[in-house]
């Protein structure tokens, strides 16, 4: 199960985070948005502030749960990989942003560039902020 957040920060931008080419995976490459592995016994609000904290050094505050969705990767025939995101819209309340060594990069982005930087976004990011109607749900 993962978890995270669509952060604004009150300014009409959103956090983006982007990993280090060394930590591979699913999600390489592309922008998303802060989150992770739920721990054991955590709740999804623990977990997503605790994920946001370690990715990015900033404190949050979650506002609105958003409907859940998942992604199932199969290859040959074979499931490699099946992740059901929970994610909050959340506001930043205090931190200076610092990306921690796996995430490598960290951006706050205006809502009206999101759609200049579409295919730069993973696919389950842009997913995530039509549900979070930070972009139109029609759009690209």
């Amino acid at each position: 199960m993962a978890v995270g957040a669509v952060i604004e920060d009150g300014q009409g931008r959103v956090l983006l985070v982007k990993h280090v080419k060394e930590r591979g995976g699913f999600w390489q490459g592309k922008w998303i948005c802060p989150g992770g592995k739920l721990g054991f016994g955590e709740t999804i609000e623990e977990g997503i502030m605790r994920e946001v904290r370690e990715e990015t050094n900033l404190e949050i505050e979650l506002t609105v749960p958003l409907v859940p969705f998942e992604r199932i990767v199969k290859e040959g025939g074979q499931t490699t990989l099946h992740v059901v995101y929970i994610d909050y819209l959340a506001r930043l309340t205090g931190g200076e942003l610092k990306p921690a060594s796996d995430v490598g990069q960290a951006v706050w982005v205006r809502k009206e560039d999101l759609p200049g930087m579409w295919d730069e976004l993973h696919e389950d990011t842009r997913r995530l902020l039509k549900i979070a109607n930070i972009v139109p749900a029609g759009g690209n």
